[in-house]
């Protein structure tokens, strides 16, 4: 008993000494993020998961890139011209880019990424990226020009994808690890080492384009628990990470904690959802996805799971995009209804079980590590579903493994995951019907013919308010036949160190001026 007690009352001053202690900063200079899972490919086309694309992002650069008020602007492009008719771009190239490596980036560059992008062999859900290319031209060393065999709405913000080098990668197997664990790019930081399932260490690139990052080293640390990654924060280990929201309303509040760290609350350009393998015939009936949904109080999860904070989603465009439906409301709650669908679908109640041809409902619900809000969620929905007489079997798994060995492979009956969305509302390669190969990502099988098309409209006109009624009609046909079922729109409440300065929220978030950011001398010279 007397031990017992001993252990407490370590326990209390160890808490206790998390809330007061001063975080330990070893490297002043260097920037240390923490990440739930470890990235799998940094080649752009192929980093296809949210792990490897945030490091990708700042070793590759596009030909655009979005501002911080979302619009548009040059990269590698330093400018560009649009034919009257749409079907025609010229990107004048930035002058004296180097590769990471030394060598200068040229149109040749920009050449072979799309055709590698575009290449059946390569496995990257990208590939309709680019949309109705009909060729690219090199017209010289610094200047490319795209012809589309129809208008295209969403080709500047396409050729954001990151351009690849042709003297590295001409000729070699993209997918193979070795490829990816090496990437060399243009971007503002480079790839110094690589520890999987523990760190990636980017360092400045001494001869980016626009300058030097002010920061010296960017360590992404792969640490899976979210209660470890604020432990971590608080004793100095890392300097930013996207709070849960229970921490950031029970923990992040207190004098010592705003003393050292600098927070930011936003909504989200994402959404998360509970996703079916429509190809199974539990789940391709749209009376049983309408009933699963009603049974599933939302409200309740946004404030049991994120304490409020975020919104009920009502299909795949978030609140702050354009393209957003507000006419379209989510399937209220409600148990009875749930009940008269599924006995319209075929399925009856037996002693609390719902039974269609003798057989439980029962499915087994994929949630990744690490994602505690994803799990907190899974475990509202189950217990909401058995009110029903539906049986929900929770299983967790690491990230890349859920990816690559169930989803990809649909070997999936339902998953919760989310969408960080592009700013524009061309989600063609999330629902179009073509894109159910594996790798790509309407790994759910949706197909409805309506949506195709309005899908290829959408990326084929220009005026904004057609574009604008498209999607509307888009979001409710998903809405109405619950091809998700779409949960919430979470907010994002990320921290950073107060030592890191120039950080300022905008539209687009926090990161769009990354190189900008310092730390003053003083700082560095006082904790060194």
């Amino acid at each position: 008993m007397r031990i017992r007690y001993v252990f407490i009352y370590v326990c209390i001053f160890l808490i206790l000494f998390a809330c007061t202690r001063e975080p330990e900063i070893k490297n002043p200079n260097t920037l240390t993020i923490a990440s739930s899972a470890d990235a799998k490919r940094l080649l752009p086309m192929l980093a296809s998961d949210s792990a490897s694309s945030s490091i990708s992002g700042n070793i590759f650069n596009g030909l655009t890139k979005y501002d911080k008020n979302i619009v548009i602007v040059g990269d590698l492009a330093e400018s560009w011209e649009i034919s009257p008719d749409g079907l025609t771009i010229i990107f004048n190239l930035r002058k004296g880019v180097k590769w990471q490596d030394g060598m200068p980036f040229t149109a040749d560059d920009v050449i072979f990424t799309y055709n590698t992008v575009v290449d059946p062999k390569v496995p990257t859900p990208y590939s309709s990226n680019y949309g109705p290319v009909e060729k690219v031209m090199k017209i010289d060393t610094h200047k490319v020009m795209v012809k589309y065999k129809e208008p295209y709405a969403v080709a500047l913000e396409a050729w954001g994808m990151g351009i690849i080098p042709k003297h590295i990668y001409d000729g070699k197997d993209l997918s193979k690890p070795d490829v990816n664990r090496n990437p060399v790019g243009t971007g503002p930081y480079k790839l110094k080492e690589w520890l999987s399932g523990q760190k990636i260490t980017l360092e400045a690139f001494d001869d980016y384009y626009e300058k030097r990052p002010n920061i010296d080293k960017i360590i992404t640390r792969v640490i899976p628990d979210t209660a470890t990654m604020f432990l971590e924060l608080k004793f100095g280990g890392i300097d930013y990470m996207g709070l849960t929201p229970p921490q950031y309303k029970l923990q992040a509040q207190s004098e010592h904690f705003n003393r050292y760290f600098q927070k930011f609350r936003y909504p989200s350009f994402s959404y998360t959802y509970l996703g079916f393998n429509l190809l199974n015939p539990m789940f391709s009936d749209v009376r049983v996805r309408r009933a699963l949904s009603h049974a599933i109080n939302k409200q309740d999860i946004i404030s049991g799971v994120l304490l409020g904070y975020g919104s009920i989603c009502t299909g795949p465009f978030p609140p702050e995009s354009w393209a957003y439906n507000p006419d379209v409301k989510t399937p209220p709650y409600d148990k009875k209804k749930a009940i008269e669908l599924l006995k319209e679908a075929g399925w009856e109640i037996d002693r609390g079980v719902l039974k269609k041809d003798g057989k439980p409902f029962v499915f087994s619900l994929l949630v990744n590590q690490g994602n505690e809000a994803r799990l907190k969620t899974a475990q509202i929905i189950k217990e909401q579903l058995k009110e029903i007489g539906v049986e929900v079997n929770i299983k967790v798994l690491e990230w890349q493994a859920m990816l690559h060995e169930f989803i990809d492979k649909k070997r999936f009956e339902a998953v919760i995951l989310g969408w960080a969305l592009s700013r524009d509302p061309d989600s063609y390669d999330i629902w179009h019907s073509s894109k159910t190969k594996e790798g790509e990502f309407n790994f759910v099988s949706y197909k409805n013919e309506e949506v195709d098309r309005l899908l290829l409209e959408g990326r084929r006109t220009f005026d904004i308010k057609k574009r604008q009624m498209i999607y509307h009609r888009i979001h409710k046909i998903l809405a109405d036949e619950q091809a998700y079922i779409f949960l919430y729109v979470p907010d994002a409440l990320p921290v950073l160190h107060k030592r890191f300065k120039g950080v300022e929220k905008a539209p687009l978030g926090i990161w769009y001026d990354l190189i900008n950011w310092y730390v003053p001398k003083n700082r560095i010279e006082w904790y060194n």
